[in-house]
């Protein structure tokens, strides 16, 4: 019985951001995750206002999400999470894993990263905490990325126990640099999905002033 339980567990992925624009990049680390670690759900955890980006201004949520909402559309196994965007803020990763642990208790949850986000990882709040409430942190490296694990093991310990690398053709897409190109009127059609293209251009997003 004890076999059996073990092996009917749900595995559920948490990829949270603030999408500001939502990429290919998010997809194919989103599509690479659901195929290498056989999930039943991936969540997006759209962050309504990080605390790590306080300085910067962030597209209001409305647009981001209805971006976020267009992309993820046919997918079965997709969802958008409103576990931040219903609570108030500030928004932690380790309150939004015990939430989502609370509401499914037989799931194995797999906390989804950026390969620049696992380098700041131990600076995260109870990050000790959030690595013992995850099953495995499975991490996208984009071209060039340094991280050091042995160094991130030293702030961390038992960090890189639970780390897996995603296997998938690396993009230096980033939305920092999308919104860079956008407001500079330069090409960036082809690194966001169609209908996030066409939100983007209806709305005037990141046109600034």
């Amino acid at each position: 019985m004890r076999y059996t339980s073990l092996m009917s567990r749900t595995k559920i992925g948490l990829f949270g951001g603030t999408f500001d624009p939502p990429h290919i990049g998010h997809l194919i680390l989103a599509s690479e995750a659901a195929y290498q670690f056989n999930l039943s759900r991936l969540l997006w955890v759209l962050t309504p206002n990080p605390p790590h980006k306080r300085e910067q201004t962030i597209t209001p949520l409305e647009h981001r999400l209805a971006m976020l909402q267009n992309m993820v559309a046919g997918n079965p196994i997709f969802e958008i999470s409103y576990l931040e965007i219903d609570r108030p803020g500030p928004h932690y990763a380790i309150d939004t894993v015990r939430l989502l642990a609370e509401k499914e208790p037989s799931a194995d949850i797999i906390l989804l990263i950026g390969g620049d986000s696992l380098s700041d990882l131990p600076n995260w709040r109870f990050s000790s905490d959030l690595v013992t409430a995850v099953s495995k942190i499975g991490v996208m490296r984009r071209p060039g990325d340094l991280s050091n694990l042995a160094e991130i093991e030293a702030k961390l310990p038992a960090v890189t126990k639970k780390i897996t690398f995603i296997d998938a053709l690396l993009q230096p897409v980033s939305s920092r640099e999308l919104r860079r190109r956008i407001a500079a009127g330069e090409v960036y059609r082809y690194y966001v999905p169609p209908s996030v293209y066409d939100y983007i251009e209806s709305h005037h997003l990141y046109r600034g002033k």
